[in-house]
């Protein structure tokens, strides 16, 4: 990525912090591991605020791995944007309504993460949320294709999201708490 500013890098590091202690460490999602060390994950720092603009980068973002093979998948990291997790789930369904639009449905998934990201009908002192919990709002865009290599060479990958469950229900909060706050960088 070309003119990042020292903020950005911080941003992005931060995010890089938390997938190799948390993502990568834990096995959280058996696959980021080769994509990270094959160096094949594009990072994108937004500071754009309102949902229009994000929604636009995104659209972009599709652009560019359309064009790029080499960029396996993008984490697009929101640092002014969706303060409220309400409001980022907002901004996903617009998100995922606009990829069917623009023709992107199975083409590209998009997986969510932000800092106070609670499941439907947990608790938001629930462990499991971490899975998805992040130092700052982003999302994840993969390529089906990959995807659908991934999984097709790993055991039961329909059993991941129990596993992660377990696994940080068994870790508890506050270790859960710590792993995240530790990838605030500086």
């Amino acid at each position: 990525m070309n003119n990042i500013t020292p903020t950005d890098q911080h941003i992005i590091d931060a995010t890089q912090a938390w997938l190799k202690s948390f993502i990568i460490e834990y096995a959280i999602c058996p696959f980021a591991k080769r994509e990270m060390e094959q160096g094949t994950i594009a990072f994108r720092v937004n500071h754009d605020s309102e949902v229009a603009d994000c929604l636009l980068d995104l659209m972009l973002e599709c652009d560019r791995l359309d064009t790029d093979p080499e960029i396996a998948t993008t984490l697009l990291i929101y640092t002014d944007a969706f303060p409220s997790f309400d409001g980022y789930l907002d901004f996903l369904e617009f998100a995922e309504a606009l990829m069917v639009d623009r023709g992107y449905e199975g083409v590209y998934q998009l997986a969510s993460f932000h800092p106070d990201y609670c499941f439907e009908g947990e608790l938001p002192d629930d462990p499991a949320n971490y899975t998805n919990r992040s130092p700052y709002p982003m999302v994840h865009l993969l390529r089906e294709s990959s995807i659908e290599q991934a999984v097709a060479s790993y055991p039961q990958p329909e059993e991941i999201p129990q596993r992660n469950i377990e696994l940080t229900r068994r870790l508890g909060l506050a270790k859960m708490q710590a792993l995240l706050a530790a990838c605030h960088i500086g």
